[in-house]
């Protein structure tokens, strides 16, 4: 161990560990990044949808929590790994602008990471990996754009406004009144 001073005349040591490190770069260090993101998302991926699985979350002053909610996992899951994490803030993003779609935003995110790492393998550059990832974006964006159907909320005593509440409410513990909730917006 070895101590030396910033310009500041603070001292720290230097480990000798550190000169055995080696630092990943290149295509071994976008597929590192891949599979520490993806393994976030396969940690929630069992807990989607009605059927999903609970977790059993144990943190580090031994306090249990069991759930099966995306945001609440990775709130409470100690993620280090800097690409992992993105998943995580990504998580907190769809929740605070949205409320809803943790799970389902970072399990897509996870899949098309997956789907990168398989064209990695094969010998695509990163660059036109993601350029092929926008021109997705904008083909999708221009389906929905096709497919869109006006409504008129007003016809049908707002039918449609209550349609759409109860479909946003059916994944909450609320579904069992979700009709009773869905015309509180009426």
């Amino acid at each position: 161990m070895n101590f030396a001073v910033d310009e500041f005349g603070n001292p720290f040591i230097i480990l000798r560990e550190q000169d055995q490190k080696k630092r990943l770069t290149g295509l071994e260090a976008h597929k590192v990044n891949i599979l520490a993101a993806r393994s976030v998302a396969e940690t929630l991926r069992s807990s989607l949808g009605p059927k999903g699985m609970d977790k059993i979350i144990v943190g580090a002053d031994g306090d249990v929590t069991v759930t099966n909610d995306g945001a609440t996992m990775l709130d409470r899951m100690e993620v280090e790994h800097q690409t992992a994490r993105l998943l995580v803030e990504l998580s907190k993003s769809q929740d605070s602008e949205i409320g809803d779609g943790t799970t389902g935003v970072v399990i897509f995110a996870g899949a098309l990471l997956e789907q990168a790492y398989s064209l990695l393998e094969k010998g695509l550059h990163p660059l036109r990996i993601a350029d092929g990832f926008e021109q997705a974006c904008n083909v999708a964006v221009q389906r929905v754009e096709e497919i869109g159907v006006k409504l008129d909320i007003l016809e049908n005593n707002h039918e449609a406004l209550v349609q759409a509440a109860m479909t946003a409410l059916g994944s909450k513990v609320v579904s069992s009144q979700q009709r009773k909730l869905a015309e509180i917006c009426n």
